[in-house]
C-alpha cells in the first residue's frame, strides 16, 4: 500500500501555481522597482538609526559626559540632510544630472587634494583621509563614489557609438578615477581605494572592454595593493592574519574576533535590541565599520538576513530599471551605484565574517558617518528617479495622480 504525496494532489498544485503567478503578476507591474527602491532604503535606514542609536550608547555615554544620545543626534542630523537631497535627487531631469558631472569630478579630486594641505587634513585611525572644514568633518573619499560613477556614466553615455575603440574605452574615464585613486591611496585608504577600482572595472565591464584589459589592471592593483600593505605594520597584520583572528588575538586579531563573538553569540533570534555585550568596550568601531557585528549579536541570524535581503532588493529593483531603460547614462549610472553599494555591502560583512581583512569600510545606510551616508541617499535617489521614469511607471503615476485629483474634485460636489 503506497502513501499519497500530498503535494501531488491537484488543490496543492493549484495553490503552489496560484501563489506563483500572483507573485510574477506582482513583481511585473509598472512600479514594482518604484516600491522596491523606496521600501528596501527606508527599511535600511530606519535599521540603521536603530542599530547606531544602540551600538554607539555606551561610546557616548562615555565620550560625551553621561549623554548615550550623542551620536545618534549626529546621526539623525545626517538624515535629515540627506533625505531632501535624495528628493531633489530623485526629481531632477537627467539632463540637469548630467551637467552635474564635469563639475561633481572636479570637487572631488579638490576635496581630496585639500586633505594633503597641512591643517586641512584629518588623521583618523593612521588613514589621512579626512577633510576638516570649520566644525564639520567630512570624508572626501565617499563623495568621490558618487562622483565618479556619475561622470563615467556621462562619458561613456556620451562616447557610446565608439566604444568600440580602445583608446575611447579608456581615456578619459580610466585617467580621471585613476587620479582619484591615487589621492585616496596617498592618505593611505586602502579599502576605499579598492572600492573605487572596483566601480571602475565594473562601468568597464558594463561598456564591454575587452577581457586582457581586466588581466592587467586587477595584476596591477594587486602589486600596488600589497606595496601599501607592506608600509604599515599593522595593516600588515591585519591583512595576513584574518582568516585567523585568534592566532594574533590580543593584537591585529582582536576587533575580528570580537566580531565573531558578537555573531555567534546572537543566535538566530537575537540578544534583544540593546542588549549586546561586545559594545561595551570590546569591539572596536561598533557604531561605524563593525555595526553588523552588533546587529547580528541583538538582533540574531534573522536580523543580519533582513539587511542582506533589502541590500539584494535594492539591487534587484535597480538591474531591473537597467534593463528596461533605453537611455545609456540610466543604464551605467545604475549599474555604477550597485556595483558601488552592494560591493561595500560584501566587503563590509565579509570584514565582520573574518573572510576579508579589516579595511575600514562601512556598511552603506546602516554604518554612522554622514560623509557616506548623504552621497547613498543621493544615490538611492538617482535610482528612484530613473524608477520613476520608466514609460509604463510615469504612466502609471500620472494616471494615479488624475484619479486623485479626481476624487478629490467629487468630493467637492455637493450632495
Amino acid at each position: 500500500m503506497t502513501t499519497a504525496d500530498p503535494f501531488d494532489q491537484p488543490g496543492r498544485r493549484s495553490a503552489v501555481l496560484g501563489w506563483y503567478a500572483s507573485a510574477r503578476a506582482a513583481l511585473d507591474r509598472p512600479l514594482t522597482a518604484y516600491y522596491l527602491l523606496l521600501g528596501a532604503s527606508a527599511l535600511l535606514l530606519t535599521i540603521g538609526l536603530v542599530m547606531v542609536l544602540s551600538a554607539s550608547s555606551v561610546y557616548s555615554y562615555l565620550q560625551n559626559d553621561g549623554d548615550s544620545y550623542a551620536v545618534v543626534k549626529r546621526q539623525l542630523v545626517w538624515v535629515l540632510v540627506g533625505i531632501p537631497c535624495a528628493f531633489v535627487a530623485s526629481r531632477l531631469p537627467l539632463r540637469h544630472v548630467r551637467r552635474l558631472a564635469w563639475p561633481a569630478l572636479l570637487v572631488a579630486i579638490v576635496l581630496l587634494a585639500l586633505v594633503r594641505v597641512p591643517g586641512l587634513g584629518v588623521e583618523v585611525n593612521g588613514n589621512t583621509n579626512w577633510l576638516g572644514l570649520g566644525p564639520f568633518v567630512i570624508q572626501p573619499a565617499e563623495i568621490a563614489k558618487l562622483a565618479i560613477v556619475l561622470w563615467a556614466a556621462h562619458v561613456y553615455a556620451r562616447k557610446e557609438k565608439r566604444l568600440d575603440s580602445l583608446h575611447e574605452l579608456l581615456l578619459p574615464v580610466v585617467l580621471g578615477v585613476g587620479v582619484v585613486i591615487a589621492l585616496v591611496m596617498l592618505g593611505r585608504d586602502l579599502g576605499t581605494a579598492l572600492v573605487l577600482f572596483a566601480i571602475l572595472l565594473a562601468m568597464l565591464w558594463v561598456v564591454g572592454a575587452p577581457g586582457r584589459i581586466f588581466t592587467f589592471m586587477l595584476t596591477a592593483i594587486g602589486v600596488v595593493a600589497i606595496g601599501i600593505a607592506s608600509t604599515s605594520s599593522e595593516r600588515l597584520q591585519r591583512i595576513t592574519n584574518f582568516a585567523d583572528p585568534f592566532k594574533d588575538f590580543h593584537n591585529a586579531g582582536w576587533q575580528p574576533a570580537h566580531g565573531l563573538f558578537a555573531l555567534s553569540s546572537g543566535g538566530i533570534f537575537g540578544e534583544g535590541l540593546g542588549a549586546s555585550r561586545e559594545k561595551w568596550g570590546n569591539l572596536p568601531e561598533a557604531h561605524t565599520d563593525f555595526i553588523f557585528a552588533v546587529l547580528g549579536e541583538e538582533l540574531g541570524l534573522i536580523g543580519t538576513l533582513l539587511v542582506v535581503v533589502l541590500f539584494l532588493t535594492i539591487a534587484y529593483a535597480a538591474i531591473r530599471v537597467a534593463q528596461h531603460t533605453e537611455d545609456a547614462f540610466v543604464r551605467y549610472m545604475t549599474f555604477g551605484i550597485v556595483v558601488w553599494l552592494l560591493g561595500q555591502m560584501i566587503i563590509n560583512i565579509g570584514m565582520v565574517l573574518a573572510l576579508f581583512p579589516v579595511i575600514g569600510i562601512p556598511l552603506p545606510l546602516v554604518s554612522y558617518g554622514g560623509s557616506a551616508l548623504v552621497p547613498s541617499l543621493v544615490a538611492l535617489g538617482l535610482l528612484v528617479g530613473f524608477a520613476r521614469r520608466e514609460p509604463e511607471a510615469a504612466r502609471a503615476l500620472a494616471q494615479r495622480r488624475k484619479d486623485r485629483s479626481a476624487g478629490l474634485s467629487a468630493g467637492r460636489l455637493p450632495d
